[in-house]
């Protein structure tokens, strides 16, 4: 019989999935104040991010499939007690490289949040499966965006480094909670062959354009959320005011509901469409002033949302959720790691409006990418089965 999840449990995976998520993300508008602390070069201090997203990617690649080997929920304590670990280090890093080696590590192991994903859907009914999802990505969206907030306010309150030593001491608490085992299907495959069978998705031409869609949709997101400290420090914002944009963007959230249900729906390929041109004209008005930049960010998150939950609901499947969530979100890593470091260094040579530019030139990407399935879909673009 298929199990399914209550309501308290999977708010818990929720509340779970968005304080590790955050851990990625808590370093964006603390950039110029750890730069400054550990002597890096302001033009450099986008690779604080690339470097975490770099070791969330090869996290998903090679940590998240092993939901489809083992048993998720001991997975899932492990990994937070080893990510409890590398906030530690993060937290009481005295040079660059003790930084830079602790912020691999928060990356790679913060794929838990995708570990919570698969570990949700796994044990949902199907008719379900969608509200689950939903509330965790929700939990998602609040964690990423409210990271900015939290750790701007203990950073004015303390310093930068208690943003890292609070998540620290919550990790470990959420390890508590994942004591029960539960069951899980014997796999097949061997590791080897699990990651063998991940890199063959990529012939899968549903899989490749959702994955083209989240590389360019979340590097036009991590354009703005990367760099957007560095225009507001210019302007006199203190590091709370700062985190408090992340409480702007948080309305992103409410994208993620409707979206999986018009997905439901067989609306999907209209929903990216929609969305990704939501995104890329978001970046107009974020040239000019505060309140432009503070209604972009609402607009650019509702719609990277849409896009990233419309992606999932078209290519879940239940016994290769683990490895599908994973080599998808390898691709919003690397299209995060490639806005951070790109509009961080553009920022410093170029100003605000190429920043925007950047940004907008990813959401076209995004906007290609969705036209095109769209055509290949329609019934006009499809093949004549009878015709010689």
């Amino acid at each position: 019989m298929q199990p399914n999840l209550g309501v308290g449990e999977r708010a818990l995976l929720a509340v779970a999935a968005g304080v590790a998520v955050a851990t990625v993300y808590f370093a964006q508008p603390l950039l110029v104040t750890i730069g400054q602390d550990l002597g890096i070069a302001a033009g450099t201090v986008g690779s604080f991010v690339t470097v975490t997203q770099a070791g969330y990617a090869l996290g998903l690649f090679f940590l998240v499939p092993l939901g489809d080997l083992l048993d998720r929920r001991r997975l899932i304590r492990l990994q937070f007690a080893l990510l409890a670990i590398a906030l530690l280090v993060t937290g009481l890093a005295q040079n660059a490289l003790m930084l830079f080696i602790g912020l691999a590590f928060v990356g790679a192991l913060a794929v838990v949040t995708q570990s919570l994903v698969a570990y949700g859907a796994a044990l949902s009914d199907p008719a379900q499966r969608g509200r689950t999802v939903g509330t965790i990505t929700t939990g998602v969206v609040l964690g990423i965006l409210l990271a900015r907030t939290t750790s701007g306010l203990l950073t004015d309150l303390l310093n930068w480094r208690a943003a890292y030593l609070t998540a620290c001491a919550a990790c470990l608490a959420i390890t508590m909670l994942f004591s029960r085992r539960t069951p899980h299907h014997q796999p097949r495959l061997g590791y080897g062959e699990l990651l063998r069978s991940t890199v063959g998705l990529w012939r899968e031409r549903l899989f490749r354009e959702s994955a083209g869609r989240a590389f360019f949709s979340f590097a036009s997101f991590s354009t703005l959320w990367t760099s957007i400290a560095l225009p507001l420090s210019e302007r006199g914002l203190s590091h709370t005011e700062i985190g408090a944009f992340g409480l702007i963007g948080a309305a992103g959230a409410l994208a993620a509901a409707p979206a999986g249900r018009l997905a439901d729906r067989g609306w999907g390929p209209a929903v990216t469409v929609g969305a990704s041109v939501l995104l890329a004209t978001s970046w107009l008005v974020t040239a000019h002033s505060l309140v432009g930049l503070a209604i972009g960010a609402v607009l650019l998150d509702l719609a990277v949302q849409a896009i990233h939950v419309t992606n999932q609901s078209m290519i879940y499947r239940p016994h290769s959720g683990g490895r599908l969530i994973g080599a998808y979100m390898v691709f919003y890593s690397l299209g995060s790691a490639v806005g951070a470091i790109a509009s961080t260094a553009l920022y410093e040579r170029a100003g605000w409006t190429a920043v925007c530019l950047l940004g907008a030139a990813f959401g076209l990407g995004a906007l290609v990418s969705s036209v095109r399935a769209v055509r290949r879909t329609s019934p006009a673009s499809r093949p004549c089965e009878s015709c010689p």
